[in-house]
């Protein structure tokens, strides 16, 4: 099965410059099952276990939240942590349009997509999550939801209603990601992945495989991990189809014949997110061009640092940073 086209492959936006912020996961969500690979409402109430900690999930009246559902996690996620590292001030609050959303998470902007807008928030409002975490004799419950708060501004144009603005505020579980920098970097790939169970496969990898040589886990275990339902046998053919299409982003998947799964990255030359140093010489350069220009040298550098790391993460690092900062720098339109 290909990937999905690539809908918007010229990004004009004129409200924020979303097109130059780089998507982020939050790691807590890519480690659990938090969202259902179902394509059709999932009623399930969902129970899982690690030693002494347990994580139990209720759905809301119109089922459990989808992996689809997540990409308005993953666009409030990526807008917070580039407003984060410009140096701005954040909170749980973020607005943004619906046709926003739609572009940067590669949907088509028709009126089907904003009615499933709607019934996303629903799912990620409504769905309760439960944690039981045993510390010593003591054993602290905790009930939290993914957003707190999800609406849509409706505007009236040519005799039809059309969801306009959205605002969701997210909860203290997902803000905790945030402030903690407990996020990484994911490809813009990710949102042409058209299988639910592929998508997941890849932020498992993305998670534990990281810039490794490799990354290996049990088949019964990935099934537990990934949160599918289906019979082992029916869970494995799934995989293989997978391999054999072979679209995961930064990773290619294996299946030995005793059942045991191999990630490793397609660049194993490059990290799949290194850490990218600018030299003193550079920096200081680069601090009085900004001064020249009148702009906020920690934006500057925080913005490079984004766009270098995502290109990293593609197999496409700098090869000086230093060099490649100014030069970025040097474009930079003069605000004096």
């Amino acid at each position: 099965m290909p990937l999905l086209p690539d809908r918007h492959p010229q990004k004009d936006f004129f409200i924020l410059d979303i097109s130059d912020v780089v998507p982020k996961d939050d790691m807590a969500s890519m480690e659990h099952p938090l969202f259902s690979l179902a394509t059709k409402p999932d009623m399930r109430h969902l129970e899982y276990r690690g030693g002494d900690n347990r994580l139990k999930i209720v759905p809301s009246g119109v089922g459990l939240p989808t992996i689809f559902d997540k990409d308005i996690l993953i666009f409030c996620v990526s807008q917070l942590m580039h407003r984060k590292n410009r140096g701005e001030k954040i909170g749980k609050r973020v607005r943004f349009s619906a046709r926003e959303l739609m572009i940067t998470t590669n949907r088509k902007t028709g009126g089907v997509e904003y009615q499933r807008l709607e019934q996303a928030f629903q799912r990620l409002m409504g769905t309760t999550f439960q944690t039981d975490i045993q510390t010593g004799n003591k054993r602290e419950t905790r009930f939290f939801s993914l957003i707190e708060s999800g609406s849509g501004f409706v505007m009236k144009g040519e005799g039809t209603w059309r969801l306009d603005y959205c605002e969701v505020i997210l909860s203290d579980w997902v803000m905790r990601a945030i402030e903690g920098d407990e996020v990484v970097t994911i490809s813009n790939d990710y949102f042409r992945l058209r299988r639910p169970l592929e998508r997941r496969l890849y932020e498992i990898g993305r998670k534990h495989c990281g810039g490794q040589p490799k990354w290996q886990i049990g088949l019964p275990k990935l099934q537990e991990k990934t949160g599918s339902n289906a019979p082992l046998k029916k869970f494995r053919l799934n995989l293989r189809q997978i391999i054999a299409d072979d679209h995961t982003p930064f990773y290619r998947i294996e299946l030995t014949g005793d059942d045991l799964v191999i990630f490793r990255p397609r660049n194993t030359k490059t990290q799949i997110a290194p850490t990218i140093t600018l030299p003193d010489w550079a920096e200081e350069k680069a601090r009085a061009m900004a001064r020249e220009k009148g702009r906020d040298y920690h934006a500057l550098r925080a913005d490079w640092l984004a766009f270098a790391q995502a290109e990293s993460a593609k197999g496409n690092p700098p090869k000086n940073a230093g060099a490649a900062f100014l030069a970025y720098c040097g474009k930079q339109d003069s605000l004096r």
